[in-house]
């Protein structure tokens, strides 16, 4: 796919992604944005996401411009392209995309059904930063666009540590540093770095861990009261499955923190052998094979809903094994 020739006679171009947009999200709609209007400067784009978290914000050229309250005066836009998400989980911009002339989806998620009129979605890539690198002209990069995508490829790959890295990846990020931006700064802020409170979250979820399957599965939740207890917010949970997965004889994780709403949140991450995605589907969520999310309504039983997901892992292994 080159982008350009999908938008071709397009004068005005909405972008948005998932809901609570991390560093790929954000990265791939920023730098899909940024260089739309360095390629196609007489059409309008706007992107449309929830607030970025603060590093991201830092980070990320053109943050300041993306619409976090997803209004419009534009009634119907000629193409809405939507970046590293299936199309019905786009938060507040469903209806713009609705009703855009053309839609567009790309995405890196390999339980993306690819319901837009144009779909480009490759489960091998690393992130849809890297997606976006590839469909867009690369000769009209430059260091903001470069920096847009580098943050959310280190996002999406862990600082370049999980198994969805390859030299493909590798090659891209070279190109995208020799702009000359602070790479090292973008890893030590955006990967690396927690305030005191999501430092204090993460300590709760390791003290309330528990290990199952032998050691092979760590699990841990955390429920509205005691975030707030901690004078945290939901984003102040951010890589509490990573740190989880990253213990010792565990291949797989599994975290659960309650939104306000009352729903619970699921993350799923894998090391090696078990298909995370294929656990998150049974309750209707889904992602890469790696590392995945669902969310339980109100309607059901966390605890039990969590022990069936860890009995699923653990049949995994037991075939894996066999």
């Amino acid at each position: 796919m080159r982008i350009l020739d999908e938008l071709k006679g397009c004068r005005t171009i909405g972008i948005s992604g998932h809901e609570n947009p991390d560093g790929d999200c954000a990265g791939a709609c920023l730098a899909m944005a940024l260089f739309l209007k360095k390629a196609m400067p007489e059409a309008r784009t706007d992107v449309f996401l929830e607030e970025l978290r603060p590093e991201l914000y830092r980070n990320i050229p053109g943050a300041e411009k993306v619409k976090t309250d997803f209004t419009s005066d534009v009634d119907s836009y000629d193409a809405f392209i939507v970046l590293d998400s299936a199309c019905d989980r786009i938060a507040g911009a469903g209806d713009m995309f609705l009703r855009a002339a053309k839609t567009i989806n790309i995405d890196h998620h390999i339980s993306n059904p690819g319901s837009a009129m144009v779909n480009y979605i490759n489960g091998g890539s690393s992130s849809a930063c890297e997606l976006v690198y590839e469909v867009i002209d690369q000769d009209l990069l430059d260091r903001e666009i470069a920096q847009a995508l580098y943050t959310g490829m280190v996002t999406d790959t862990g600082c370049f540590r999980f198994s969805n890295t390859s030299q493909k990846t590798m090659e891209t990020a070279g190109k995208l540093i020799s702009f000359g931006f602070d790479f090292p700064r973008i890893v030590r802020e955006v990967y690396f770095e927690k305030t005191w409170i999501q430092q204090k979250v993460l300590g709760k979820a390791l003290m309330k861990s528990k290990s199952m399957l032998g050691g092979r599965c760590i699990v841990s939740r955390l429920n509205q009261e005691c975030i707030r207890s901690l004078g945290g917010v939901g984003k102040d949970v951010e890589g509490i499955v990573s740190a989880l997965v990253s213990t010792t004889g565990a291949d797989c994780s599994i975290f659960a923190h309650e939104r306000p709403s009352g729903e619970w949140r699921v993350s799923l991450r894998s090391n090696q052998y078990v298909n995370v995605a294929a656990i998150a589907e049974v309750y209707g969520g889904g992602g890469h094979i790696r590392a995945s999310g669902c969310t339980i309504g109100t309607d059901r039983d966390i605890t039990f809903c969590l022990m069936k997901m860890v009995e699923m892992a653990g049949e995994q292994l037991k075939a894996m094994e066999a």
